[in-house]
């Protein structure tokens, strides 16, 4: 197995890119390689002053990156050398099993929109987030940002996905799947919502529990948490903020350690021909290993070819 992982990428790069690649180095087998791309030159010095064999990672030379301020479709055409597009170039040419880059993640999806492209039969890709649950558990929710605005087929969609992900990774077993919605009620919401509940009421295709609210997000009643990116961004930042308010209180609990987004590193873009994980762009050197090895688990469980399959 190779995991191609953009050492360019990131607001701490290339610094906690490395120090990501040395731990999951550590965890990962033998026969399980780190492809490091961008400058090799810094990366063998990082590791000369720390000690580290090089030889322990493949590197693929580049100084050109796409900048977070660029604009992404023209900065992926434009710069062909740059670490990501090589990245794609490589997932294509099928050279690496999975490609990770906390860079820019516009050029991140233009490159899974037009390298790799989408699973036939697939509307548009989503991402996801981890929801910790009271009881100790975990569940999904997607998208979180790709698609704001979305209609019902592709909230259909994404139940399938997320279901998916929810058992070939997170090993739950018949996943309940629920409509984020501002009431239980079938007629409750926006047309949208309401539209996409009649196509889920009677699907076979997934578990579908009816529509869930806000209060119910961190309970045991959905697995797989549907909604529109909007809405699943506006949540995803605000547990991101709850999770920085206890820190700055010093109201630690460990439940509360749980939105630590460190701890799941980045998220897999559901729906594409590949395997490829978005991480944030703040990651530090725990949020890169956790995605290095969040790559591997996507690849041994071999989720693209099962998402395709579910697809055909």
């Amino acid at each position: 197995m190779k995991i191609g992982f953009d050492i360019s990428g990131g607001d701490f790069a290339p610094n906690n890119c490395l120090e990501g690649a040395v731990l999951a180095f550590k965890e990962l087998p033998a026969e399980d390689k780190v492809v490091l791309i961008g400058d090799s030159n810094v990366a063998r010095e990082y590791f000369k002053k720390s000690g580290i064999d090089p030889n322990g990672f493949d590197y693929v030379h580049t100084t050109e990156v796409i900048e977070m301020g660029e604009h992404p479709t023209k900065a992926f055409s434009q710069k062909p050398n740059s670490s990501i597009n090589l990245g794609f170039k490589l997932l294509k040419e099928a050279q690496l099993d999975a490609f990770i880059s906390a860079g820019n993640t516009g050029a991140m999806l233009v490159g899974s929109m037009f390298t790799v492209k989408a699973v036939p039969g697939v509307i548009r890709p989503c991402i996801t987030s981890i929801l910790p649950k009271e009881d100790g558990t975990f569940g999904l929710i997607l998208d979180v940002g790709t698609n704001a605005d979305c209609k019902p087929d592709v909230l259909y969609q994404f139940g399938i996905l997320g279901s998916i992900l929810a058992k070939e990774i997170y090993k739950i077993n018949n996943p309940k799947v629920g409509l984020l919605n501002i009431g239980e009620e079938p007629e409750k919401g926006n047309l949208v919502s309401q539209a996409a509940h009649a196509l889920m009421k009677d699907t076979k295709d997934f578990k579908f529990i009816g529509n869930i609210e806000g209060g119910d997000i961190f309970k045991d009643k959905a697995d797989v948490v549907v909604c529109e990116g909007f809405v699943g961004n506006v949540v995803l930042k605000m547990a991101e903020a709850f999770y920085a308010v206890t820190k700055k209180l010093d109201r630690g609990h460990e439940y509360f350690d749980k939105f630590n987004y460190e701890l799941y590193g980045g998220t897999p873009i559901l729906g594409i021909n590949s395997n490829v994980i978005i991480c944030h762009g703040i990651s530090s050197p725990l949020a890169f290993k956790n995605s290095l090895l969040l790559a591997k688990d996507l690849v041994d469980v071999k989720l693209t070819e099962k998402i395709q399959q579910t697809f055909q």
